[in-house]
């Protein structure tokens, strides 16, 4: 049974940074690609962004320069910088992994809250 711990959040201020991580309990075949997710209070669930296997990275347009993603294929470890916060980046955020056979794999999620 594979599990994805999720670590790093908690309460910031505004403008603070915090740095999530998340790992894989448990072995994933092959996982092609990582990301995060994100739900913020009354509102669906959106794209944070992903990182590939081969370290291809994608973005939600509006996150662009204020968070990074990375991965470590070798600790099937994902990781999100997040810097310049702001309240609406008030959410529970998840991480995702995807296999070669494109299951998708998600964590309980983290609750990030930035106070004004």
């Amino acid at each position: 049974q594979v599990q994805l711990v999720e670590s790093g959040g908690g309460l910031v201020q505004a403008g603070g940074s915090l740095r999530l991580s998340c790992a894989a309990a448990g072995s994933i075949f092959s996982i092609n690609a990582m990301g995060w997710y994100r739900q913020a209070p009354g509102k669906q669930r959106e794209l944070v962004a992903t990182v590939t296997r081969g370290g291809s990275t994608n973005y939600a347009d509006s996150l662009k320069g204020r968070f990074i993603i990375s991965g470590d294929n070798a600790k099937d470890t994902v990781y999100l910088q997040m810097n310049s916060l702001k309240p609406e980046d008030t959410a529970v955020y998840y991480c995702n992994m995807r296999d070669f056979w494109d299951i998708n794999y998600w964590g309980k999620g983290t609750l990030v809250t930035i106070l004004s």
